[in-house]
């Protein structure tokens, strides 16, 4: 009589990481608490999925990218998705690490609809700015109003906060030495930096019990007014034809998930939003990680735990 087959191996536990913005002793400490919250096997093998923002306002961008270009080598059996946020997008754009506009236009085919932004956000107008998208002009810019009142504090150099990332790289804000200054292997992460991750077979817990769903990853959410076909083309071409692409950094319209994917066991996870919000299947996953007093948050599926980093804060969460 042959031995009864082996149990079936759980499934791999599934990490989604909020926005980190430049704080590597935040990002140091969750990557702790999560190595300590779930069991050996379960961390050593889980799919970590970093929700985008690793740059800009905090003080330490280029040892965040140092410490998630480590991963692989760390955890090798882990395995590691790195979404494309907002920021990141605009700081790729200014170091040349975009891919082109897969139709062949140039960059600064860009620019036209966001032109009247140009003087108050005090664009780049330095070397290489002839060929750059209009989010690495902007991120390169220089706010005329420098004081920013949704937030009730000042911009730091550029309407997204970009100069903490400069002096991180040695170089002050604005200044085309940038290019320069961060390494080849930071340009090709920012380069390969995917813009949706989508994994099927995903578990997740429930008051009805464990479901499987595919899980999709987007920095801000998907669209409620752009055609959902359209929108999965522009995230997985990185189309960076695109002025600003809304499933990054858009905000009431990425809410909640589209009515074509409701009621189909769809997970959409997103950062971005610098709030905690779970809703049936849809969670947004970003405790402000980007200011001095809050943590960076993750999830963990199945369980739906929440994780978060308790030191680096200012407040010490």
């Amino acid at each position: 009589m042959s031995p009864p087959p082996p149990p079936p191996s759980p499934p791999r536990a599934v990490i989604c990481v909020g926005d980190v913005h430049g704080y590597i002793s935040k990002l140091e400490s969750l990557w702790a608490n999560l190595q300590s919250a779930l069991p050996p096997d379960a961390f050593a093998t889980a799919l970590v999925v970093f929700l985008g923002d690793y740059c800009d306002r905090g003080p330490s961008t280029r040892e965040v990218i140092d410490f998630l270009l480590a991963l692989p080598s760390r955890h090798p059996a882990q395995r590691h998705a790195f979404l494309c946020g907002n920021h990141d997008l605009a700081f790729a754009a200014f170091v040349g690490a975009l891919p082109p506009p897969p139709d062949g236009s140039p960059l600064s085919a860009t620019w036209g609809e966001y032109i009247q932004n140009e003087e108050n956000e005090g664009w780049y107008r330095g070397p290489g700015h002839e060929g750059m998208h209009c989010q690495g002009r902007r991120w390169g810019g220089i706010m005329k109003e420098k004081r920013n009142p949704k937030r009730g504090s000042s911009y730091m150099g550029s309407i997204y906060d970009a100069r903490p990332t400069f002096e991180s790289y040695g170089v002050a804000h604005g200044s085309p030495d940038l290019v320069k200054a961060v390494p080849e292997e930071h340009k090709r992460f920012l380069r390969d930096l995917v813009w949706i991750h989508e994994e099927e077979n995903v578990p997740i817990d429930t008051n009805e019990g464990q479901i499987i769903c595919k899980l999709i990853a987007v920095h801000a959410g998907l669209e409620r007014s752009i055609d959902l076909n359209e929108q999965f083309r522009i995230l997985r071409t990185k189309d960076t034809k695109v002025s600003k692409v809304a499933m990054l950094s858009g905000r009431q319209d990425v809410w909640n998930i589209p009515k074509d994917l409701a009621g189909k066991q769809t997970i959409v996870v997103s950062g971005h939003h610098g709030k905690l919000h779970i809703d049936g299947l849809r969670f947004v996953i970003d405790e402000g990680g980007g200011y001095a007093d809050r943590p960076i948050a993750a999830i963990v599926f199945p369980s739906k735990e929440l994780i978060r980093s308790t030191e680096g804060t200012s407040s010490q969460n």
